[in-house]
């Protein structure tokens, strides 16, 4: 038996679907934890190329139990739509899917709020404007609506009614706000509540039933650490728990029920939105990266700014997270660089740091330091084991786990589900995946 959890080590997009979608075969069951549908997941399938913004990725592999936990926030148009689409693409979800009916909603009042908080201030932090920084407000403030509370439409209509009415009568009177209708946005709701109140359960009961069955869990996060709430580059981060602990917090599952954490890099660093990164490349190479990892969001479709490998934040997450190893991601897009470089500490001021600092004001005067690693100029896209790598690919790999000071267990050469490599690490041995 193995309960593993899934978290990204950067600033998102290190490919956690993908690789949620790899292992999930080996899994009874994915269970996302945090985050709404201001994440997106690409997986490939054959040719076929599919977008998952709340459902677990691991919907696409027949016969997985998926679970939204209470940790998430849930559109839920955005729900039914991608309901939608795995039933288009003849995908079951009835009897294989669970939403935690604990799990807060993201009304049309949290998307106004959002984008129009972003554009009225001067220290924009890149939102997605999907609402989800809001709606997590709301639930810390104790005035949320959850999902479940729709099953009394009484309770809801009131709630509802009371939590508009207090937000127009603090907006400005040029506020779209003041153009929602309180039945309106309640016959909405009730519509599309509709089509996924047989999906509702108590997700930690469900979880820890199935554990206690001897069933194996995969935990499947949204973003990555250095957008997390308490953890990440702040203000410039998600308001959730996107690192591991968010896990338990996010699914109601106890830490002494999970077997370890698989970190998923990337051979490179991105990050949409504001914020300071300090292997950002400004230059023709940056660009280069970006065309060839088709590094453009998968929920709003903005550019994301690339950069080179950063050690230091790597190694903050590994701490962070307690990481049992690392799965790598889009190994190919550094296939024609013939110089790569890896960011070994920062230059502030008149000193070097070796350690992460997420003081956002630190950070944003951090320059690089680089080790220049020589690349190996062939290709290595599709490639399924670790000996067709090119020998200065492998020494690349060696160098980054020696740096880390952690296994690098599964490689992704590619988008489809057989562009990996699953090595034959102690940790995936004893998670039952080789």
């Amino acid at each position: 038996m193995a309960n593993v959890i899934v978290v990204g080590t950067q600033w998102g997009d290190e490919g956690k679907g993908k690789i949620v979608d790899t292992i999930s075969e080996s899994f009874d069951a994915v269970a996302r934890y945090q985050g709404g549908n201001n994440a997106g997941h690409t997986v490939v399938v054959g040719k076929e190329k599919t977008i998952l913004h709340l459902v677990p990725s691991g919907i696409l592999r027949k016969g997985k139990t998926c679970i939204l936990g209470n940790g998430v926030v849930v559109d839920l148009p955005g729900l039914t739509h991608e309901l939608s689409q795995l039933r288009r693409l003849a995908v079951k979800a009835q009897g294989h899917l669970y939403v935690g009916k604990n799990a807060h909603l993201v009304l049309p009042y949290h998307k106004i709020l959002d984008t129009e908080r972003e554009k009225n201030t001067t220290r924009r932090l890149g939102t997605t404007g999907r609402g989800i920084g809001p709606a997590y407000a709301d639930k810390v403030a104790r005035v949320g609506i959850r999902i479940g509370d729709l099953f009394d439409p009484a309770l809801f209509r009131e709630r509802l009614r009371t939590n508009l009415a207090e937000k127009q009568a603090h907006a400005p009177k040029e506020s779209a706000l003041h153009t929602l209708d309180p039945d309106a946005i309640f016959d909405e709701q009730m519509t599309h509540f509709g089509e996924v109140q047989t999906f509702l359960v108590d997700a930690s009961s469900v979880l820890n039933k199935m554990i206690v069955e001897g069933k194996k869990i995969l935990f499947e996060g949204a973003q990555g650490t250095l957008l997390d709430v308490d953890l990440g580059t702040y203000p410039y981060v998600t308001s959730s728990s996107a690192t591991a602990g968010g896990a338990c917090i996010g699914t109601g599952v106890g830490p002494t029920r999970i077997d370890g954490v698989l970190g998923v890099m990337k051979a490179y660093t991105t990050r949409v939105g504001e914020g300071p990164f300090p292997t950002e490349l400004r230059d023709s190479t940056g660009e280069e990266l970006r065309r060839r990892g088709e590094e453009y969001g998968a929920t709003t479709g903005r550019p994301r700014r690339c950069g080179w490998l950063d050690a230091i934040s790597l190694r903050y997450a590994i701490q962070a997270n307690g990481l049992s190893t690392l799965a790598l991601t889009k190994l190919d897009v550094l296939d024609p660089f013939p110089v790569l470089k890896i960011c070994r500490a920062y230059r502030y001021r008149d000193h070097n740091l070796e350690e992460f600092p997420n003081e956002t004001d630190i950070l944003a005067e951090c320059q690089p330091v680089y080790e220049e690693i020589e690349g190996w100029q062939e290709s290595t896209l599709g490639q399924s084991s670790i000996a067709e790598l090119p020998k200065k690919c492998r020494a690349f790999l060696d160098r980054l786990e020696a740096i880390l000071g952690i296994d690098i267990s599964i490689i992704s050469t590619g988008p489809e589900r057989d562009q990996t490599i699953l090595l034959s690490t102690p940790t995936l041995k004893q998670w039952g995946l080789v």
